[in-house]
């Protein structure tokens, strides 16, 4: 029988995050129609709570910067990163896609990017990292530009950012502004930059929000389309080829096709308790996670339904999070854990990891250390008054109380003295005194022999720079501070496994014609690791390109 479409489109992208507005935003650049379907009713996905950075080693912002990056640097910088955990062929096309990418979204689309200079990548010691690293972030947009029904179908974010318009890049020296006269001039700088874009009429977005304002500011002048609550139910095939989805639009099922192919595009699975328990390390729980509420594995299972490969399926994008009561959403601890009097230690009291490492990577450490009789999940960051004074912590300004909702819920606890606050926590007192003590003794050294906290040039990005070890400082004056952090995630990265165009794979290396697959619903390109800031968004967004310049030429050479 021949397949009746409702709808028909050259291309049809499954979920409105970053990826998805890519692969739309490529294929009307190649002159093809394109529709993007979004489940829930606002559209950003993850992608929008982000801070919207792109790790993309070789663009043309790194080297109008005078960053001596290449293909080649960033090629030893992977191998000593990623490593083999990922075929060579991935890799190499993600770094000759993602330069093109960014060159053409910059010339031709309103996504612009500029450098965060200093934010370093995550290892930058290793073999062709950099220290002044390679993450390019939105630059700030008007919202008002967008109609105001897609401003108010935009998802945002809930950071507490007390009404000012922040960068990445603003964040760091904010965060010191209590140190440092540079900080204090960034603050000035924000603060008016606020003020007058309230009095000029203007609504400023930045981070991810920026991002896909811009994304979806563009493909509304090139003529894509975005279905709202619009969940796919079904792939569609012809022969063996996926040819297109089946909808539930307006309380039915309408059927759309897709000549070129479909993108699916959809994210992870940090919502599906089920699949959270059946494939992460335990213990695990869908309240860690910071990810927009869509991120369920609806593409992962439409996938699987045609028999895709997997890999990666146990591996998150971690990021150590709290969750104070009555709070919208967990809080990811970024910032937060270079602070200089501060340590996170396990329910006995132990130090595990150097808390300043990267936030995947102290993830990783507490599921490692994780033990019945040492328990790290959740762990305490214990944090005393000379640091709860001097900086930003968990969304609180320095010198700011913690909430009273926080220590009367027992959320956290406050202490004159480092044993009674053990005592109030359930620490053995003895082993949280001697810990704080020895990290105490490194701290007036500035050299902490156990983890090595203030080595690397990304411990040091959040640090005080006023200190001789900027993430060292000794926990002395009471009242002390603990609160639990859980091992939460920013979004799962394991997925269906695809090749170099993204087309998705069968466990025996045949591809499923039609179906492409990019962002979290694929396999993360960076395997067990991440690189550097942006090293989800970055791939996301090019293998979406790459996805579309595959769909576009075989549609040329069957046409």
């Amino acid at each position: 029988m021949t397949q009746h479409w409702d709808h028909s489109y050259d291309v049809v992208v499954v979920g409105s995050g970053a990826a998805g507005f890519a692969a739309a935003l490529t294929a009307r650049l190649r002159g093809l129609s394109a529709l993007i379907v979004e489940k829930t009713d606002l559209y950003g996905g993850s992608t929008a709570l982000s801070g919207g950075a792109i790790w993309v080693p070789d663009n043309f912002h790194l080297h109008d910067a005078g960053l001596p990056d290449s293909r080649e640097r960033a090629r030893r910088y992977l191998a000593a990163t990623v490593g083999d955990r990922v075929p060579g062929e991935r890799l190499d096309a993600y770094l000759e896609h993602g330069p093109r990418m960014v060159r053409e979204f910059h010339d031709r689309t309103l996504v612009r990017f500029m450098y965060t200079d200093g934010y370093s990548d995550y290892y930058p010691e290793r073999d062709g990292g950099f220290a002044r690293g390679r993450s390019v972030e939105p630059q700030l947009f008007d919202v008002k530009k967008l109609p105001r029904e897609q401003r108010g179908t935009l998802r945002r974010s809930l950071l507490p950012t007390r009404g000012l318009t922040m960068t990445s890049y603003d964040f760091r020296y904010l965060n010191m502004v209590s140190r440092t006269g540079r900080a204090r001039a960034r603050a000035l700088r924000v603060g008016a930059r606020s003020v007058l874009a309230r009095l000029s009429g203007q609504e400023l977005l930045s981070l991810g929000g920026a991002l896909i304002a811009r994304m979806r500011y563009s493909l509304d002048r090139l003529g894509g389309e975005l279905w709202l609550r619009c969940p796919v139910t079904e792939l569609v095939k012809e022969g063996e080829r996926v040819a297109g989805v089946r909808v539930r639009r307006g309380g039915r099922t309408v059927s759309v096709a897709a000549r070129g192919g479909v993108v699916l595009a959809s994210g992870g699975f940090s919502h599906s308790a089920a699949l959270r328990d059946k494939h992460l390390p335990h213990p695990t729980d869908t309240a860690w996670s910071v990810a927009a509420e869509g991120q369920t594995g609806d593409g992962l299972e439409l996938a699987l339904a045609e028999g895709a490969a997997t890999d990666l399926l146990d591996k998150v994008w971690g990021a150590p999070a709290v969750l104070p009561p009555g709070a919208p959403t967990p809080f990811f601890l970024v910032a937060d854990r270079a602070i200089p009097g501060m340590i996170i230690v396990n329910q006995v009291g132990e130090r595990y990891a150097n808390e300043a490492s990267p936030y995947h990577e102290f993830v990783d450490a507490m599921y490692a250390h994780h033990r019945p009789d040492a328990s790290t999940v959740p762990s305490w960051l214990i944090l005393d008054a000379v640091s709860k004074a001097r900086y930003l912590f968990a969304g609180l300004f320095p010198g700011q109380s913690l909430p009273q909702e926080w220590l009367a819920s027992g959320f956290a606890h406050r202490a004159d003295t480092v044993e009674e606050l053990a005592r109030a926590a359930g620490m053995p007192q003895r082993a949280l005194r001697s810990t704080v003590e020895r990290f105490n003794a490194f701290a007036r050294r500035g050299v902490d022999d156990d983890f090595g906290r203030g080595e690397s040039a990304y411990d040091r990005y959040y640090g005080d720079p006023t200190l001789p070890n900027p993430n060292l400082h000794p926990l002395e004056k009471g009242p002390f501070y603990a609160i639990p952090v859980h091992p939460g995630d920013i979004g799962t990265k394991g997925g269906v496994v695809t090749d170099p165009a993204a087309r998705v794979l069968r466990e025996d290396g045949s591809v499923v014609r039609g179906l492409y697959a990019s962002g979290n619903v694929s396999a993360a390109v960076m395997g067990e690791t991440y690189p550097g800031p942006g090293a989800t968004i970055g791939p996301a967004m090019t293998f979406s390109w790459a996805a579309v310049n595959r769909i576009a030429e075989d549609l040329g050479d069957a046409g």
